[in-house]
């Protein structure tokens, strides 16, 4: 399996997605956009992991690299390449595909519950392995429309939109389930300055609080997901 994982800034990589790709023999390709990011061609790919980061999608007169790592997602979906996004690039997926990226009413940073939604699911499980309800970590400012043909997945009580997927090709995450307390340190260390009080921000104490088998939850629901998406690993 061919993977290639777009990473925005360095304190945001794939986290316990790295153990999931190893299991399965995976050393990922990476285009580092604030390196030089130099996009592949979409031949041959199987899996782009589009990770998160501190911009906006709308931020393209800033950073014009935006409107080339788009077009690159159009091409891969249209190719038929399984496509995950977390937060700012499930944004991304949404935007490339023609949906509304705005702020949304209210930030939302730390460990707050999401919930599982889904007309189809079994009685307190949501499609694409969601349970009814997970605790999960936030870092976002911003939220989007269900671009096209995108089912919604999950909300939380200060987004409506915290999840989608189009078909059995991409998925949408505007949480972090790869975070671990490493990678939470680390977006800690770069951003947090926007740990201000308000009504859905954590304190840095309540982030770095959280117990052990909080991370390993979101976690193994991280890798139910890319189950789902992909395919199991082969015994």
């Amino acid at each position: 399996m061919r993977v290639q994982v777009l990473q925005h800034v360095p304190f945001e990589d794939i986290g316990a997605m790295a153990p999931w790709l190893a299991a399965r023999g995976v050393i990922p390709d990476y285009t580092r956009f604030y390196e030089d990011g130099l996009l592949p061609p979409v031949a041959g790919i199987d899996l782009v992991i589009v990770m998160g980061g501190p911009m906006s999608v709308n931020d393209e007169a800033q950073l014009p690299w935006l409107r080339d790592e788009k077009q690159f997602l159009r091409e891969a979906i249209a190719h038929g390449v399984r496509v995950l996004g977390v937060c700012l690039g499930a944004q991304l997926i949404a935007d490339a595909l023609g949906a509304r990226v705005f702020p949304n009413a209210a930030k939302e940073i730390g460990w707050f519950p999401i919930h599982g939604v889904s007309e189809d699911a079994p009685p307190g499980e949501a499609c694409c392995g969601f349970p009814a309800e997970s605790l999960v970590f936030h870092w976002h400012g911003e939220t989007f429309d269900l671009p096209p043909g995108a089912v919604r997945l999950a909300r939380s009580a200060a987004c409506e939109n915290q999840a989608f997927r189009i078909g059995r090709q991409v998925v949408g995450l505007q949480f972090h389930l790869e975070t671990t307390a490493e990678s939470a340190a680390a977006i800690l260390d770069h951003c947090r300055d926007e740990l201000v009080p308000a009504p859905w921000i954590q304190t840095e104490a309540a982030i770095r609080g959280v117990d052990a088998a909080v991370y390993a939850e979101a976690n193994r629901l991280m890798g139910r997901i890319l189950d789902d998406l992909v395919g199991p690993a082969s015994p």
